[in-house]
């Protein structure tokens, strides 16, 4: 039976903040003992946010040593209000004080945007070059994934029901028929996803309640977080707040601050 993900829970965004914050450097501390970078995958909406309300009070973020990938991105240009690189940068990155070292983002190639299966094709090329460079390995490990939940269960932009699900050859699949506009995208595959070293889903509102309900009530459902949890086996940290969860059956753990 596969280990169930850890689950915390806070009162409201604000006081998940500072739990969220730890937990990421913790992932940091763990990724420079191995390498010389943070190889750490993001998805958009309002988990940009989060990041930003998390990590920007805090010391000891190394952002020069991060490397930031895009658990998936819609094919528009990078100024497009749905760009999720436009959302880093314009929610994050933008913030950071005058004089910090940046972090290397790696986007997806504007000139082909008018082609998915050629972008999914180069930023697989992308991950290849960072994650495989010198030895032949089947799947990338990112030291960290960090991921929303949409409404209807669907991380990354793999969907409920989507042949795309299945996918276990790509590291990054194209998609054109996303059930959400826009419906051009490129995204991490499952087992891309379930090889990271760290997952964290991190989902508020009161408008997440029954979805939630079913990805920790109804497992079996087949929604694509629900895989996550289950194919990542223990790996995968849930920070969400009180009104997300409201009426939830969920055993539910108490934040303790790492020792860093």
């Amino acid at each position: 039976m596969p280990t169930l993900p850890s689950i915390y829970v806070f009162n409201n965004a604000d006081a998940m903040a500072p739990a969220l914050a730890e937990y990421i450097l913790q992932a940091q501390a763990a990724a420079l003992q191995r390498h010389d970078a943070f190889k750490i995958g993001v998805s958009g909406g309002s988990l940009v946010a989060n990041l930003r309300k998390a990590l920007l009070p805090v010391e000891g973020v190394e952002w020069g040593k991060w490397q930031i990938f895009f658990a998936d991105e819609r094919l528009v240009p990078l100024d497009d209000p749905e760009s999720n690189y436009g959302l880093l940068k314009k929610d994050l990155l933008e913030y950071l004080p005058e004089g910090t070292p940046l972090p290397t983002v790696f986007h997806v190639d504007t000139a082909l945007l008018d082609d998915a299966l050629e972008a999914a094709d180069a930023y697989e090329k992308v991950l290849i070059k960072s994650f495989a460079a010198k030895d032949s390995v089947r799947l990338p490990s990112f030291d960290l994934l960090l991921l929303g939940c949409g409404p209807d269960g669907h991380t990354c932009s793999l969907f409920p029901g989507h042949e795309l699900l299945r996918e276990n050859v790509a590291w990054v699949a194209a998609i054109e028929d996303s059930p959400k506009p826009p419906p051009r995208r490129i995204t991490l595959t499952l087992p891309v996803v379930t090889h990271s070293l760290r997952i964290a889903f991190v989902a508020t509102g009161g408008s997440k309640a029954e979805i939630l309900k079913t990805i920790f009530e109804d497992p079996d459902a087949g929604l694509p977080c629900s895989l996550v949890n289950e194919g990542a086996r223990g790996k995968v940290t849930w920070f969400v707040d009180s009104p997300a969860v409201q009426g939830v059956a969920i055993q539910k753990k108490e934040w303790k601050s790492p020792s860093l």
